[in-house]
């Protein structure tokens, strides 16, 4: 007799989940609606067969093996889980129950895989234990400590952190700002001879333009853009679509995280702030943290929040003409950073995406197909199809039709390891009790 799904708590279902995924044995979702991410295409009354962490069949006719967990899924649709491709995984100097609550509130979210871009010592150790399932986290790809103008002070210096973090395993480089021109390019030079990918910010001595030429992977925030636009001496349009053929040229991706940069800046009125139900996910103390940053901004006498409202309105312009000029997307939101709370923040920029005027295909695909075609170097994920990481999501409503629909999940598998909807809830409950009582 097949064995039907039930609600359990948090902690029995990562027992029960990883049990089933390590075991080999299969699972299988029945007469659902799969959408494989391979075209905007809906597959109607599709089963599909899970064994251990893999996706093994797919398609109208499959018979479910004897004994298989089955997930019926009737009237609900089925696509890979999402990414979040500029994440931050809390420091090993941090306490632990608070980096387990950050990776499950991803989790909850329909996140199943984190790309982190700062990385700490000790860190490398959390990845091993969250990709091997010993707690309910995403997959981590982990960016190595920051080439920042603190951490590097030569090109020698560059290139020596290049190989220690290569021969440390990490995933990627991190660059952040203050790097001279001669530090970046050692870092970049050595990267390529090493076979590191590098991504993140472009110094302000580098400029965008050069870190393009220089193979800069990624570009988060959409970081050089708007520097360029206003310094290149061109119009808008035109610096706007030199940039944008260089970016096409080089294969470079883009990670928005739009609605982070409206935070910082200060352009959402803080009582919009105190209404994110979002926030009792999180620490008092880093919540009230959050309140003085806003807090202390708006009372700096040098803060000009008109020209902080053009920054924005510039930056959705960018990211309008890069996504209509076919630059590749990568979904992420920086979380957790201000206001960005992990998983839920990825609702809050999927909006801006939508006012970028991406469709909603558009944006599902930089959170599933691209960031599997990022990552194909390590792992087979980002589409529903035979050998593909069975990381899942099971919904209500088709996403197709409105990236709001992301935000009501019936539950999450990551890794052959499947959350119900009562599993999330249980676990979110525990999260937010923990802050109520001080804990």
């Amino acid at each position: 007799m097949k064995k039907k799904v039930v609600g359990l708590v948090t902690a029995g279902a990562l027992i029960c989940g990883l049990a089933q995924a390590q075991s080999g044995a299969v699972t299988a979702f029945t007469d659902v609606s799969v959408i494989p991410m391979l075209s905007d295409e809906v597959l109607s009354g599709q089963t599909v067969l899970i064994q251990g962490d893999r996706i093994t069949e797919l398609g109208g006719d499959v018979a479910v093996p004897a004994g298989a967990m089955v997930i019926d899924g009737t009237g609900q649709f089925l696509m890979p889980g999402l990414a979040e491709m500029h994440g931050h995984v809390p420091r090993p100097d941090e306490p632990a129950q608070y980096t387990e609550d950050v990776l499950f509130l991803f989790v909850a979210n329909g996140i199943t895989t984190v790309r982190g871009m700062l990385g700490a010592e000790g860190q490398l150790e959390l990845r091993e234990r969250a990709n091997s399932s010993s707690i309910i986290a995403p997959t981590l790809y982990l960016a190595g400590p920051s080439f920042n103008g603190r951490s590097i002070n030569s090109p020698e210096e560059a290139t020596t952190m290049v190989r220690r973090q290569k021969a440390e395993g990490w995933n990627l480089l991190k660059i952040l700002t203050g790097l001279a021109k001669d530090e970046y390019d050692a870092m970049a030079r050595t990267a390529h001879e090493e076979g590191m990918r590098f991504g993140g910010h472009v110094p302000a001595d580098v400029g965008l333009m050069h870190a393009l030429h220089m193979g800069q992977e990624t570009f988060d925030h959409v970081d050089g853009y708007v520097q360029y636009i206003r310094s290149s001496g061109l119009s808008e349009e035109e610096a706007i679509v030199e940039a944008l053929e260089l970016t096409l040229e080089k294969g470079a991706w883009i990670v928005p995280t739009m609605a982070l940069w409206e935070a910082i800046n200060g352009t959402i009125d803080i009582e919009d702030l105190r209404a994110y139900d979002e926030l009792k996910y999180m620490p008092p103390n880093v919540v009230e943290s959050w309140f003085n940053r806003v807090n202390n901004q708006a009372n700096n006498p040098n803060y000009n929040r008109e020209a902080a409202l053009d920054l924005i309105r510039t930056r959705m312009r960018v990211l309008a003409a890069l996504h209509q000029g076919g630059a590749r997307m990568l979904l992420g939101t920086d979380a957790p950073q201000l206001f960005s709370v992990p998983g839920f923040s990825l609702h809050r920029e999927l909006t801006r995406m939508v006012d970028a005027g991406m469709d909603p295909y558009s944006i599902l695909v930089s959170g599933t197909r691209n960031v599997g075609e990022y990552f194909a170097n390590e792992d087979i994920f980002g589409t529903i199809s035979p050998g593909s990481r069975a990381d899942l999501l099971l919904l209500p409503n088709n996403p197709l039709e409105g990236v709001a629909h992301l935000q009501h999940l019936s539950g999450v598998m990551v890794r052959g390891v499947w959350l119900s909807r009562e599993d999330l809830d249980a676990g979110l409950e525990v999260i937010m009790n923990r802050y109520r009582s001080g804990n």
